[in-house]
């Protein structure tokens, strides 16, 4: 898997799923918030999203190459 979840974006899904849990675990909200809290939790832990492949969206910066040492 190539990551395609930048910094920005992974610390929101991240703190996104994380809240999405602790709802659910409060009964805040249903059974729907365990799942989609542990699929954008995960989604930010491994900086992967099947979705963003799919569209072709990549939020990752950009890595330079450093030149190779003579």
């Amino acid at each position: 898997m190539i990551q395609n979840v930048g910094g920005i974006d992974r610390i929101a899904r991240i703190l996104g799923g994380v809240a999405l849990l602790a709802l659910a675990a409060t009964d805040q909200i249903g059974v729907w918030g365990w799942v989609l809290g542990a699929v954008v939790l995960a989604t930010g832990v491994f900086s992967f999203c099947g979705l963003y492949t799919v569209l072709g969206v990549n939020t990752c910066p950009v890595r330079k190459e450093t030149p190779a040492a003579e």
